[in-house]
């Protein structure tokens, strides 16, 4: 009997209310350094490129695969909001779910070990951190006052501490830093990395450098033991390689853009989606976690690449990030969709102006929530499953 209570595995968090969303283009063999801890999720991975191309994925995992074939015939000509040949393909995944969370993922992505080597549980704490209040009006100096061992601050107001309710949890990364090509190109070998020293007290941020194979590696070393809520009316640059979100809550926002192939702009995908999310949370009253945990980030794309992706995006963010700050959406949009269509229509307005590709984008911001709104009423699980995908 002890033997079989052994070889038992504990129901992990929110089992059959998450889905984990996976773009990719290669062999998902990084898989089997998640087994502990996503085996029981079910995946939902959508393949980029050619689909044509075989990809294998480890056995024992519970999971969907679609490619740009299934794409096209689930969502006929309203496929022509997801972007091809590029990872915002991956919010396909989320309007295909009918769980309450999402975890997405990139496939370079690792486990990563805390300070003490121990291995982190990425998915356990983007849970932790959705599953408790945020704190997006009033600023806590100790962080998040709902994670163990933390509370609120002296001088905290009484009539605020039940928090608000979170709808992102946006995770960091170690090794190699979400950095955009200018900054990659000047800083090629920099790393961010657990401290050596583990003396030093969490929190407290140090420069290092490592002699490695008789060259000289200029490290950022830093671990930050640390949740926070982004404030209200402050945008940040969401990175989607390991991000959580209420999809029952703000999944309708969730939209990863025009870009890759045919499209003037790489790399700005979840940056886009990011900054709807955060304007539509605002206006919602939800909050957004930024901080623990980490991920390894395992491999450096090509800088002169990205460079060509993001050449555009670096000039239109100039005028693209004003616009949001001052976006305020009307009272009577009390749905997340009618917040998105409502910011589709000033896209076109505003940003129409700086390049004919927002046209594009903010048509391609309106497909999207017909499509989502199809494929998840009644009758679009219907067309689903004739699709013979459920």
């Amino acid at each position: 009997m002890a033997q079989l209570y052994s070889s038992m595995k504990p129901t992990p968090m929110l089992k059959d209310e998450l889905d984990i969303v996976i773009p990719t283009i290669r062999n998902l063999d990084f898989l089997e350094m998640w087994r502990p801890f996503f085996e029981q999720y079910h995946l939902i991975i959508v393949q980029d490129g050619d689909p044509s191309n075989i990809i294998n994925i480890p056995e024992g995992f519970d999971y969907e695969l679609y490619n740009r074939n299934d794409i096209n015939r689930i969502l006929g000509p309203k496929a022509s909001c997801i972007s091809f040949k590029d990872s915002a393909c991956r919010c396909f995944g989320y309007m295909v779910s009918k769980k309450k969370y999402i975890y997405t993922i990139d496939d370079d992505c690792f486990v990563a070990k805390d300070p003490s080597g121990k291995e982190i549980n990425a998915l356990e704490q983007h849970i932790k951190n959705l599953l408790s209040p945020s704190t997006p009006h009033f600023f806590n100096t100790l962080y998040d006052p709902y994670g163990d061992g933390a509370d609120f601050v002296r001088g905290y107001p009484f009539s605020m501490r039940e928090g608000a309710i979170t709808a992102v949890s946006h995770g960091l990364w170690l090794n190699i830093p979400d950095y955009d090509a200018p900054t990659q190109l000047v800083k090629p070998l920099e790393r961010n990395s657990r401290k050596f020293d583990l003396s030093l007290k969490q929190n407290q941020f140090c420069y290092a450098s490592l002699f490695l194979k008789a060259e000289c590696f200029s490290f950022a070393y830093w671990y930050v033991d640390a949740v926070m809520t982004i404030p209200k009316g402050t945008l940040f640059p969401m990175c989607g390689m390991n991000l959580a979100f209420d999809r029952e809550l703000i999944g309708p926002a969730m939209y990863f853009g025009l870009m890759g192939d045919g499209q003037p702009i790489g790399r700005y995908d979840d940056m886009w989606a990011g900054w709807c999310v955060k304007v539509i949370c605002d206006h919602m009253g939800w909050g957004v976690k930024t901080g623990l945990p980490y991920i390894w980030h395992s491999k450096a794309s090509n800088p002169f690449v990205n460079l060509r992706k993001e050449y555009n995006g670096i000039f239109w963010q100039e005028e693209a990030i004003p616009f949001f700050q001052s976006v305020t959406l009307p009272k009577e949009c009390t749905s997340v969709q009618q917040c998105y269509i409502e910011m589709a229509k000033l896209v076109r307005e505003k940003l129409g102006k700086v390049d004919p590709y927002f046209i594009k984008l903010a048509d391609g911001m309106v497909t999207w929530i017909e499509a989502w709104e199809e494929l998840n009423s009644r009758d679009g699980t219907e067309a689903k499953a004739q699709a013979g995908k459920i």
